[in-house]
């Protein structure tokens, strides 16, 4: 059974972060949950404390920057935002909880982080990526397309707005440069070599933000072993849409991470 304490916060390079600590027989190495794009700490619903109780890991989950009820973002991002959290507010973080060699839990964008943060020599025990980007694709682009269209014809802002202290400057501060010229040249797979941990990647087949070019390129260059769930039936939120069978999956994974510990 796990305990989920009340969200408290840490500064961060100058920046006030939202975060949740999750009990479960405090057992090392913690679950360090990374969300998507539009995503808050709310917004995993309680997904980080079953995968917490399953595993008798303790976990964490946080909001970034510019999410939740993290400071609200003052700037736009630039191309390299996902880099600049995988390389400097991520183990700013981690090092202010004291937590060393997590197993980090990201979806969407907070995959292209944790792998950023794998592929830079940062030491990990081991590497969930649900919907993984590893480079833009024409689906990526549409989809984003599609998601501004909806925040400016229908309630999109309205429910944002329940897990967000700004929901508009989160939105455009994400969608803003997904949809910029220059992010299409984005691409992080030269981080990819350099990862030794294991790693599970999961995509759903039905993903409107990519295809499974994106896993198997993960599958195909990762430097340690890979494992790759592709999911019928699943859109973006392999968490969501095929809840059993992800967490069956990410349990037997961490449990396998972890013998012996």
């Amino acid at each position: 059974m796990s305990t989920s304490s009340p969200a408290a916060f840490v500064t961060v390079r100058g920046r006030s972060l939202e975060y949740q600590r999750i009990a479960s027989g405090g057992h090392s190495p913690t679950l360090v949950f990374l969300h998507e794009g539009l995503g808050s700490i709310t917004q995993w619903r309680d997904f980080p404390e079953r995968i917490a109780a399953a595993t008798g890991r303790s976990a964490v989950v946080y909001a970034r920057y510019g999410h939740g009820r993290s400071d609200v973002l003052q700037q736009a991002h630039g191309v390299d935002f996902m880099h600049r959290e995988a390389l400097e507010s991520l183990p700013d973080f981690l090092h202010a909880l004291g937590i060393e060699r997590p197993i980090l839990i990201g979806h969407s964008d907070g995959a292209s982080i944790a792998l950023i943060y794998a592929g830079s020599g940062h030491p990990l025990s081991g590497l969930v990526a649900m919907a993984p980007h590893v480079f833009v694709e024409d689906i990526s682009v549409e989809g984003i397309t599609a998601a501004k269209a909806a925040f400016e014809a229908t309630d999109l802002p309205q429910k944002l707005a329940r897990h967000h202290r700004d929901p508009e400057k989160t939105f455009y501060g994400w969608n803003d440069v997904w949809l910029s010229p220059a992010f299409r040249r984005w691409n992080i797979e030269s981080f990819l070599p350099a990862i030794k941990c294991p790693l599970l990647a999961i995509q759903g087949r039905g993903d409107e933000y990519g295809s499974m070019a994106q896993v198997d390129a993960i599958a195909r260059q990762a430097g340690g072993a890979v494992e790759v769930l592709k999911l019928e039936q699943c859109g973006h939120s392999p968490q969501k849409d095929q809840p059993q069978a992800v967490s069956a999956a990410i349990v037997a994974f961490v449990k396998r991470c972890t013998q012996g510990r």
